[in-house]
């Protein structure tokens, strides 16, 4: 009786994914919304001409605090897709949008829904029998901020081709090739083109996961001489570039997520920078500066102001963009 019903629900599986790739030939390019604009980027550079993408989340906003509005459910009641970030980054807001479009397809579970966290590797999973809101706005699945580390944009271009392959068949060749040419790109960016025609970009990713010491170029050799360095941040957005690129995250204004930093807590914080002699305090745009100020002002410490998501600020106009910014601000002297 199992294996029967499991037949049904493929067939009906299969049945509901014909019925989208009609309806939405039909109406011509494929409607997709992603939650962040960094989705938007990947999404539209996977997608090309075959699909029109909108997004809710713009990299000048903080997505934790995002409220549901009735433009955003206008968005999703003409969705074909909805792809997230997941891991509770959109709590508060998308099931709201969602029931309020009344769009049956993009609900999750749906072939019109994409959480595009199922391949990664979460980092900062709390302990689930520890877990409570006295630790403030902690997630349940791991630090969500997952976007940050290009690895994982390199799997999330995958996934994305898939999805938008089940949904429009008719030009899954396109958008897979498209998602090979964003791959190849990021490795050039990440190792330098000069490696990457040596070796390749698989190989080289191998290489930097196993932990190898990787002789390269792009952001590899512009982010090296801080490997091994500690910095302070605002909120815990960076773990995911830091943990990629060799960085030590030692504390964070914030005393704990989502609470914004006391007196008492940054007066702990110029103690800690002085004796570790740590010289960055990374900050996204979107937060006040009055606390990076107060502390860099007694210890010497730079400020580093970068977004952490595409359009966040001028220059940050891709993903690609983004993750150049950054480095960039970095390693500015």
């Amino acid at each position: 009786m199992l294996g029967k019903n499991t037949n049904v629900e493929k067939f009906l599986l299969g049945m509901l994914i014909a019925a989208s790739a009609i309806n939405a030939q039909a109406r011509g390019k494929l409607q997709v919304v992603a939650t962040t604009s960094d989705l938007a980027s990947l999404t539209g550079s996977v997608s090309g001409d075959c699909a029109k993408v909108d997004y809710i989340c713009s990299g000048k906003e903080d997505p934790h605090h995002l409220q549901a509005r009735p433009k955003y459910i206008m968005m999703a009641r003409k969705a074909d897709l909805w792809i997230c970030v997941g891991m509770d980054l959109e709590i508060g807001w998308e099931m709201p949008v969602i029931d309020g479009s009344r769009n049956r397809k993009i609900r999750p579970g749906m072939t019109g829904h994409l959480n595009t966290s199922a391949h990664i590797k979460p980092l900062e999973v709390p302990d689930l029998h520890l877990l409570s809101r006295a630790m403030g706005d902690v997630h349940a699945q791991g630090n969500p901020h997952y976007m940050l580390d290009p690895y994982n944009a390199r799997i999330i271009a995958a996934d994305i081709a898939d999805r938008l392959s089940q949904l429009d068949p008719a030009n899954a060749e396109s958008y897979r090739a498209n998602a090979i040419a964003f791959q190849t790109e990021l490795d050039r960016r990440m190792f330098g083109e000069e490696a990457v025609e040596k070796m390749g970009g698989d190989k080289l990713w191998a290489s930097l996961l196993s932990g190898e010491e990787v002789e390269a170029g792009g952001w590899v050799a512009a982010m090296k001489p801080l490997k091994g360095q500690s910095i302070v941040t605002y909120h815990k957005s960076w773990i995911y570039f830091a943990n990629r690129f060799g960085l030590n995250i030692a504390a964070e204004l914030e005393p704990k997520p989502g609470i914004p930093p006391s007196p008492a807590h940054l007066g702990l914080l110029v103690e800690l920078v002085k004796a570790k002699q740590i010289g960055t305090i990374l900050q996204e745009p979107y937060y006040s500066r009055k606390a990076a100020e107060r502390v860099a002002g007694k210890t010497g410490a730079k400020i580093v102001v970068a977004p952490n998501s595409t359009g966040g600020d001028s220059g940050a106009d891709d993903y690609l963009a983004l993750i150049d910014l950054i480095v960039a601000r970095l390693t500015e002297s």
